[in-house]
């Protein structure tokens, strides 16, 4: 996304004489926006971008202990660094937890040895009980690990499930991201291949889908406020990250109005039993459209694999219908994984492990030592709060 056009982006300073590190303000968007772009990171425009923070459930009680992230400034006031704070509500053994999420690190590229001194600054915030770190690059990786972040020990963070679901299109965005040349006229013949392996693999996806009665869903209504009770109840014993009405409709308004996250239900005798949210995150830089499975929460923890491969099925069926080249998971618990073999997925290994951690007191470590304590997804952290653009 572009930024907004009534702020047009400042020019990005060239030195780091002098750089100062303060507190990110709103009025920094137009330089923040400029920098980030020019890196190639995802830019909300504005009022996205501070909806992050003033419509935000966990921040309303603490905006005035709590920055909205830091800068570094040259002496001329430009912006040359930038990491973004985003506060999130978390839930275990009936503790209310202050989780912080890194957003947006991004320093210009003659001014990085100064790039520690945000990533330094995020993890000594005095009160917050949790750091969060869950989109960390190839690039990153290495100073996380000087931090002591420690990865999320559960789930699958360095690869992917994913099925193809417009073949041509799908196979263009692999060559040019392998650098082939001619791209879209090669993509027509070697896609035909790709196509006829999966047409059987797509009679066993079909056939999985039964009768579980799945339904589209507009908008996070009353029903989830009294589905959040029964979850926070039965799920007390997990890290958890708040799934209120008002922090879900936080969480993907701006999605939701752009048509790009996608909102499956089922319903039983008392009510919601199940979602799932699909988030659009397309590659601009191949091409590839894709959509994310982010966030699926049950309540009838046997029929859960079933209604997600009925949640997937439809989502497929959508993907196919808007000519979306693929439906992907990131980060499945292994025994979720392992059920998902039947619906024969195909696998590709990212850069990095994506999900890092860091608590900030010795009870708190403690407890996370323990890995039945984990149910991660793309829904915590700051993983899910952009969309239609991601690497």
């Amino acid at each position: 996304m572009s930024a907004d056009a009534r702020i047009q982006p400042a020019p990005i300073p060239r030195s780091h004489k002098a750089l100062k590190l303060r507190e990110a303000r709103f009025e920094d968007y137009p330089q923040v926006a400029a920098l980030a772009s020019k890196y190639h990171l995802y830019v909300e425009n504005y009022p996205e971008w501070t909806h992050l923070w003033t419509n935000n459930p966990a921040y309303r009680d603490i905006k005035d202990k709590f920055p909205m992230g830091w800068v570094l400034e040259n002496g001329e006031g430009g912006i040359a660094g930038y990491l973004g704070n985003i506060p999130l509500n978390y839930e275990l053994e009936g503790r209310t937890l202050l989780a912080a999420a890194t957003r947006a690190w991004v320093v210009d590229t003659d001014c990085r040895p100064y790039s520690p001194l945000l990533l330094g600054t995020f993890f000594k915030q005095p009160n917050v009980d949790l750091f969060l770190n869950t989109t960390v690059s190839a690039e990153a990786e290495a100073a996380y690990s000087i931090f002591q972040g420690i990865r999320v020990p559960v789930g699958a963070w360095d690869r992917s499930l994913y099925w193809i679901t417009q073949h041509q299109g799908f196979t263009e965005s692999f060559l040019r991201r392998k650098g082939v040349g001619l791209a879209k006229p090669l993509s027509y013949p070697l896609s035909v291949g790709v196509f006829l392996q999966d047409r059987v693999k797509r009679t066993r996806f079909q056939g999985s889908r039964g009768t579980v009665a799945v339904l589209p869903c507009a908008a996070f209504d009353d029903r989830f406020e009294a589905f959040w009770a029964g979850l926070r109840k039965k799920k007390s014993h997990l890290l958890l990250a708040v799934r209120s009405r008002e922090a879900l409709d936080w969480h993907f308004n701006f999605a939701l109005q752009q048509n790009a996250a996608w909102l499956y239900i089922a319903e039983g005798n008392a009510g919601l039993v199940a979602y799932s949210v699909f988030l659009r995150q397309d590659s601009l830089e191949t091409g590839l459209t894709r959509v994310r499975l982010v966030d699926f929460q049950c309540l009838e923890e046997d029929r859960a694999p079933d209604l997600l491969a009925a949640m997937l099925q439809e989502a497929m069926d959508r993907c196919r219908q808007e000519s979306i080249h693929m439906l992907e998971l990131i980060g499945l618990a292994p025994e979720l994984e392992k059920q998902l073999e039947r619906l024969s997925p195909h696998r590709r290994q990212l850069p990095t492990w994506m999900s890092y951690y860091k608590p900030n007191n010795a009870a708190l470590a403690g407890s996370l030592k323990n890995a039945a304590v984990w149910e991660f997804s793309l829904f915590d952290g700051d993983s899910s709060l952009c969309s239609l653009t991601a690497s």
